[in-house]
């Protein structure tokens, strides 16, 4: 019987389908395979959509699980299966489809998914039906195939677009967001600059508070914006306080006071090297305009949004339109992410215009830089 003889329905998976969802993924695949327990997580979490189509009696022959990213307007096609007995007659097609509309109609504005390189079949679907190619991961699956990684954006951009091609560095330790934040942005204006662990490690002794809440400092604005004028960029600093910044969450008056004394420092050093400080919080305005005038801005961000802490971040900008800001995080976690999971990710300007006000004192902090013409 073919899909033209029946009136196929896609449906929200339910844990009435666990059976016959792991009968088909034993089926379909012979690595890598969802267990029960992880469809089971799927059908309940408000991060997962889980459709499916069902036969006649009520087995599932076909799904397609999608993941959407915390804080961010992506998602993830994360599997897609079809009975070998229900292949060619369109079953991949018709959830593709319907998993790209619900994750538009969920505000994500791009679908990603990872294909084993060797899928030829299914990566004509996937290039059939708007999907490009955007980056390859070696030895990605249990059986050492490597895949390709693509994209569709799934709902239109709305007015002018800017983008700035940015290399994507990975900080090497957790207190060293701003350096490695520093030299993506560097490095996308000087073809010259090459990121590295030494040039991270010696900008982070340039430019760090020496305390935070727990642990090493990260890096305060001025330090970061003295840095990159000591290696021959324009930098522009944007904040919207003239207090001492990361001193709230430090319990330790002598810590206190050590962060003000770095703070202050900071400061004259600016002034003396004519380095301008906006006593404003950057808008969006700003950022297309300074996008626009070939500037790498870097801005300061809460992480509550993206991972459940209030930790301080550094990303950089790479590009906007109406709706979206595109980021690069130096943060990966290896657990959940592949580097490409860390560059242009879009983040809606709502969502962002929450994010970069960090602490009780709602601090907004961004740098601007340009190469010296």
């Amino acid at each position: 019987m073919t899909t033209a003889d029946r009136d196929l329905t896609v449906n929200k998976a339910t844990l009435d389908d666990l059976d016959s969802l792991t009968a088909l993924e034993i089926e379909c695949f012979k690595t890598d395979r969802l267990s029960r327990r992880s469809f089971k997580h799927h059908i309940q979490s408000a991060n997962s959509n889980l459709l499916v189509i069902r036969d006649d009696s009520k087995q599932c022959i076909a799904y397609g699980l999608v993941l959407y990213n915390q804080g961010t307007r992506l998602s993830r096609l994360y599997s897609l299966a079809v009975s070998r007995r229900y292949q060619g007659q369109g079953l991949g097609l018709i959830l593709l489809t319907q998993l790209e509309e619900s994750a538009a109609a969920n505000e994500r504005h791009y679908m990603r998914l990872e294909v084993a390189k060797n899928n030829h079949k299914a990566i004509a679907l996937y290039q059939a039906n708007g999907y490009r190619v955007f980056g390859e991961y070696e030895d990605y699956y249990d059986d050492h195939d490597d895949a390709l990684r693509m994209q569709k954006r799934i709902r239109a951009p709305r007015g002018p677009q800017v983008q700035r091609l940015t290399p994507w560095y990975r900080q090497s330790t957790e207190f060293t967001c701003g350096p490695a934040a520093l030299q993506m942005a560097m490095a996308s204006l000087s073809p010259d600059y090459t990121c590295s662990l030494e040039n991270e490690l010696n900008i982070w002794r340039e430019a760090t508070t020496i305390f935070m809440t727990s642990g090493h400092g990260g890096c305060h604005p001025f330090g970061l914006a003295l840095a990159a004028h000591q290696r021959g960029f324009i930098a522009d600093i944007w904040l919207s306080t003239a207090q001492p910044l990361f001193i709230d969450g430090v319990r330790s008056d002598h810590k206190k006071q050590i962060i003000e004394t770095v703070h202050h420092h900071f400061h004259q050093q600016c002034l003396e090297q004519n380095i301008n400080i906006h006593e404003k919080s950057i808008r969006f305005e700003d950022i297309a305009k300074v996008l626009d005038n070939n500037y790498a801005v870097l801005i300061l961000v809460s992480t509550y949004r993206l991972d459940g802490k209030k930790a301080p971040h550094w990303v950089v900008v790479t590009g906007m339109d109406n709706d979206c800001l595109f980021v690069h995080d130096p943060d990966q976690d290896e657990e959940q992410q592949t580097p490409l999971d860390c560059q242009y990710i879009p983040i809606a300007h709502e969502d962002f215009e929450r994010m970069c006000a960090f602490g009780s004192q709602r601090i907004r902090a961004a740098l601007t830089l340009k190469a010296i013409p």
